[in-house]
């Protein structure tokens, strides 16, 4: 079975390829969440499991 290229190769890109440093994960803030589920609920008036928009 050929290969794509040699196997001497194998992992030198990934080895050069400078670290970033990842970015602080942020939660949502709990009072949009509730919001949306207040406009889920009442302005929109849809039952549990109903996720599509009724026009």
């Amino acid at each position: 079975m050929p290969t794509h290229g040699s196997l001497t190769k194998a992992g030198k890109v990934r080895s050069a390829t400078p670290k970033l440093v990842a970015r602080p994960k942020t939660t949502p803030i709990p009072k949009m969440g509730n919001r949306r589920k207040f406009v889920k609920r009442f302005s929109l008036k849809r039952k549990p499991g109903q996720n599509w928009i009724n026009v």
